[in-house]
Formats: structure tokens, sequence, C-alpha cells
């Protein structure tokens, strides 16, 4: 058996047996190194270049300024200021879900974050006001989905790493794709609304709209302030999500004196633990030097060539790859493991990277929805007190609406392309 087919049987068989993603990576890097007889100790050295640069810092930053923004009430003003613009339209909580998830996301950059943020506030708006707890839940956990998408996207800031992209020209492709995956769920919540909206429409009401939008000018500010800076080159990424916090904790601790010091270590809290999904980066350096010296981009190239030279076979293929792996492997380690391999392919046939790059994460977004590691699913259910398996079920119409989604984006590049190309000239 050749080294590259060891190395990929000791990957997918220590994943099949369900050691931990972490371990696994580390696994086969030492298994890749005592094969090309190099010392162990450079796993350790790449490990440290690997959490060194700059820009990381940026995550768990806009986690924070996120979660702080959930436990005051940033995230009620946004969904305020959404309601009062849908409530002559009917099932309009469910259009203020997708709406107030697009905004937020804007805030976190995280997919989990949004979901918690917008869902722990419309969720039991939704069944108050009769909604089915199943029906409330699975547009949460769908539309909280767009945090990956919308600009400041964590997601897409590991991507930029990991394949060495501008992090800017990333978070501007990500606009027109979200907002276009937006459309799609209030589409999806139109058909749906018919059924599972309980009461009559009111008119919509110009002074109520001015008066929520006065209440909430400081929250609508946060993304403002954020896309402005990065665009208008105030500052860069990670300088962004520095403001943020300063921005967050402003708002919520002086404008709005409703942030408590224990909400504030609760926000703490959960910026650490998901923090620590950046572990998987040591590893994975070594192992991408590991899967350079095999050519195995070359290898997998091959392959794909075998079953015809198009671009649009590779995407498919990737993109059914994607989706199912999505349903055991969390986004991020999706991205770190296999962007490595993917990407060098995808150049080879003609694909921007920058277009692969929202390409991979608008496939690891449906794999929020996918049990049973749908991280989505799980923090809506809880919200909604409904079975995973209800909820799973209730997403369906929503995951073919990313679905179509991304054979839109698949099909029209340009949609993806047309604004870094236009802020930041053509890179092709």
């Amino acid at each position: 058996m050749s080294d590259p087919l060891i190395i990929t049987a000791v990957f997918i068989g220590t994943l099949l047996i369900g050691v931990p993603v972490f371990v696994v990576l580390g696994v086969t890097a030492v298994v890749g190194l005592w094969l090309l007889d190099i010392p162990g100790n450079s796993l350790a050295q790449s490990s440290v270049v690997a959490l060194q640069p700059f820009p990381l810092l940026a995550l768990p930053l806009f986690i924070l300024a996120g979660s702080i923004m959930e436990r005051g009430h940033t995230a009620a003003r946004l969904i305020n200021v959404a309601q009062s613009m849908m409530t002559s339209q009917k099932g309009n909580l469910g259009y203020v879900t997708v709406i107030a998830c697009a905004i937020f996301g804007a805030i976190s950059g995280s997919g989990m974050a949004t979901t918690a943020a917008v869902g722990s506030v419309t969720i039991p708006r939704m069944i108050e006001d009769g909604y089915s707890p199943r029906f409330a839940s699975a547009v949460a956990a769908s539309a909280g989905a767009l945090g990956a998408m919308i600009p400041p996207s964590n997601m897409m800031i590991i991507y930029g790493l990991v394949a060495s992209q501008s992090i800017p020209r990333l978070f501007l492709a990500g606009v027109i794709p979200g907002l276009t995956l937006a459309l799609l769920l209030m589409v999806v919540v139109y058909f749906l609304a018919r059924k599972e909206a309980p009461r009559e429409t009111a008119p919509f009401q110009w002074t109520v709209f001015a008066r929520v939008v006065k209440e909430g000018k400081w929250a609508l500010g946060a993304p403002i302030l954020i896309l402005g800076g990065i665009y208008s080159g105030v500052f860069t990424p990670t300088e962004a999500a520095g403001v943020a916090v300063l921005y967050a904790l402003f708002v919520e601790a002086v404008v709005y004196r409703e942030l408590k010091w224990s909400q504030f270590l609760g926000a703490l809290r959960f910026t650490t633990l998901m923090t620590g999904m950046l572990i998987l980066l040591a590893p994975t350096l070594t192992l991408g030097h590991i899967i350079a010296l095999y050519d195995m981009p070359d290898l997998v190239l091959g392959l794909l060539t075998s079953m015809g030279n198009n671009p649009l076979i590779f995407l498919t293929i990737v993109a059914v790859f994607y989706i199912i792996i999505g349903t055991f492997m969390d986004s991020l380690a999706q991205i770190v493991i296999f962007t490595p391999v993917l990407l060098p392919v995808a150049i080879s046939l003609g694909i921007d990277p920058i277009f692969f790059g929202v390409f991979t994460i608008i496939t690891a977004e449906i794999g929020f929805l996918t049990p049973p590691v749908g991280g989505n699913l799980y923090v809506a259910q809880r919200i909604g007190n409904v079975s995973l398996e209800s909820i799973s079920l209730a997403v369906v119409p929503f995951f073919w609406a990313y679905i179509a989604g991304l054979v839109i984006v698949t099909l029209w590049p340009e949609l993806v392309l047309f604004l870094p190309d236009l802020v930041f000239g053509e890179s092709r």
C-alpha cells in the first residue's frame, strides 16, 4: 500500500470509529511524518505557527461581541425593528426571524450564536402567538445559519487563513449570496405561513416603525460600524472585531444599562467554548504540508478528470461530499481539513478561490441543519422545547432553499465576485 493510501486509511478509519477530530488530525499527521522520516517535533513547531496569524484574533472577538449583545437586549431591539416592518404580512414573525438573523449575523459572525440570540426572542414570541413550536424552531435554526455567510463571517476568516485569501474580499463576496439565501428562506416562510400563521395581520404604521427604529438605533448601528469601518479602510477585520466588542459593551452597559456582571461572565464562557475549536488548526498545518509533499491534490485532480474535466462536475461532487460529511463533522473542521486538498484542484480547473470559499461555506451552512451534528438544530430545539426528530423534519423545506441558493451561486458565480471585483478590482 502506498504512503498516501496509508495516510488516507488512517484518517478515515479513526474518523469512522468516533475518534475526536482534533485527535484524528494529530494521529494522521504523526503517521505522515513517520512515513516521511521527519522528526516528530515539527508537529509542535507547525502547531505554534498555525495559531500565530493575527487575523485569528477576530474570531473570539466577534463571538464575544455577539454574545454580549445576545445577553443584553440588542437582539430584541433588532427584532422589534424587523417586526414593525412586516406587520402587514401573514406569518410576519417568520419573516422577522429571517431578517433579524441576517442583521445579527453581521455582528456575531457565527451561525450558532445568531440562532441563540434571535431564536431566544422570536421562538417564544411565535409560540405565544400560536405558531407551532416545530415551525418556530425550524425557522430560527435555518435563518441562524445565515450568520456563517453574512459578513463578518467566522468561517470566512478561517477559510481566508487556510486558503491564503483576502478576508475583506471574502466578506464582500458573501453579501449577495447571503441576501439571496435570506430571500429564499422568506419564500419558504411565505408558503408555509398559509398554514402556520395563526392570526390576522395588522396594517403597517409609520409612527410605530419610527419609534422602534429610534429605540433600536444603537443596535442598528453595530453592523454599520463594523462593515463600514472595514470597507472604508478605517480598520482591518481584526481591528473591527475589537471595535465591535467595545461598541457592544458601551451600548449594553452604558447606553441601555442592561448588561449584568453574570451575563458578561456568561458571554466570556461561551466565547471560550467556541474559540476552543481553533485548536483544529494546530495539527492541520502539518497535515497540509504532508498532503503537499505527497502531491495529493494532483492525485485527486487525476481521479476527477477521469470523470470529466468540467468545473461543474467537480463542484457537484464537492457539494455532495460536503453535504454528506456535514451530517457528522463540524463545519469548521470541514473547511480546515479539506480546503488544502480541494482548493488546488479547483484553481487548476479555473475556479476562482474566492468563489470556491463562498461555495464551501454555503455547503457548510447546510451542515448546520443536518443531524446528528447540526449545531443550529440543537440550539433551536432547546429553546423551542421540541424533539430532534420533529425539528429535523420541519427544516426540510428550508434545507431545499439552501440547495436552491447553492445551485444559483454555482450557475452564476458573478453573484459572488461582483462586489469584491467592483471594490477591489479583478483578481483573476
